[in-house]
């Protein structure tokens, strides 16, 4: 149950965020909003009021929410429009860009906010850069070995080890490897052989099979100023988003399977997890899932906002609207693609579980 509500929490605040984006850019351009609703309201089963000509809800649904702006194209099917000056159709190239991507920069707007709220009040992470055990990873060998929080790893088949980054060097050059590990615990001297696992990292954008065995390094907390708070929430937003666009890229060039991502199952897994770790990771996972957010809306693929967003550029350059069959084509196209998408990333989740 834990991982249920941490799930529905997360989606829905990284939703309504996303929304609200949507429909204040709306707003601030005179386009009528027709509906906003968080969740989705299947068989028309949900809680609904109208005001201001516009219908709030909430559905039973959670996996998601839309805003529906008068007189847009999109997976709704709706095709009512009339031209009327406060719909979507009747703006300009700007505005319409502006509506379409107001989602994705509140998306971004909250991972900023929370990096820096999280940064400010909990201190700045640094690494230990000594060969110090910072975690253990559950089922890796190091937990076999019987290596611990605080141990220091002083060599690597004899070989003397003094920096993190030399002792993480030579487990990675051997993949499925058995290593002589030599760790201090205090005062007493131990040393035993494991066999690393292999997994894999991305190199210049090119995933590489290293050697594991499940060890993280110490994290030292160092309390920092509001302006380093703000730099910092920036820096790691920044790096959050390079990574991902590493992740799209070799999903494009088929570096990266498909296999490895993860649907609403194992986001709610990991969520139930990061919730039973604390409050603050759970909001550090929100920040991280509202760039993921972001970054797949943006994507030009008809049925997200990206998609929206090149329909609005290709009709400003061509100086005039797609035709309405044109334009629900484009839609249906793309929401068969993301369905097939959500579907084997669900049989992925799933599989994982057995």
């Amino acid at each position: 149950m834990t991982s249920l509500f941490a799930f529905i929490f997360l989606i829905g605040i990284l939703v309504f965020i996303h929304e609200l984006g949507h429909f204040m850019a709306a707003r601030s351009v005179g386009v009528r909003v027709e509906k906003f609703y968080i969740g989705f309201n299947l068989f028309g089963y949900g809680w609904k009021k109208v005001i201001n000509g516009t219908e709030y809800g909430i559905g039973w649904f959670p996996l998601g929410g839309y805003v529906k702006v008068a007189g847009i194209i999109d997976e709704s099917m709706d095709t009512t429009t009339t031209g009327a000056p406060d719909e979507f159709r009747s703006q300009p190239t700007w505005a319409k860009v502006w509506i379409m991507s107001a989602g994705v920069i509140m998306n971004f707007i909250l991972a900023i906010f929370l990096n820096f709220a999280l940064i400010f009040t909990h201190g700045i992470g640094e690494v230990e850069p000594t060969a110090i055990v910072g975690t253990i990873v559950p089922e890796y060998p190091a937990e076999a070995l019987g290596l611990q929080e605080d141990d220091l790893i002083i060599a690597i088949n004899d070989k003397k080890v003094e920096q993190w980054a030399d002792m993480t060097s030579l487990i990675h050059e051997h993949p499925n490897t058995t290593l002589k590990i030599s760790w201090q615990r205090g005062s007493l001297t131990m040393s035993d052989s494991v066999t690393t696992r292999m997994g894999e990292q991305m190199k210049d954008g090119v995933p590489v099979s290293v050697g594991l065995i499940g060890i993280g390094p110490k994290i030292n907390m160092r309390d920092v100023s509001l302006g380093e708070s703000v730099v910092a929430g920036f820096e790691r937003t920044g790096m959050w988003v390079s990574m991902m666009l590493s992740t799209l890229g070799g999903l494009i060039t088929g570096q990266v399977s498909m296999d490895e991502m993860a649907g609403p199952v194992m986001i709610a897994k990991i969520a139930g997890e990061t919730a039973g770790i604390g409050f603050a990771a759970l909001l550090n996972l929100m920040a991280f899932l509202s760039v993921n957010l972001g970054l797949v809306n943006i994507l030009p693929i008809p049925g997200l906002d990206g998609g929206h967003v090149i329909i609005a550029l290709v009709e400003g350059l061509i100086g005039r609207e797609l035709s309405l069959k044109v334009k629900m084509g484009i839609q249906q196209v793309g929401i068969l693609f993301l369905l097939f998408i959500f579907i084997t990333i669900m049989v992925n989740d799933i599989s994982r579980l057995f």
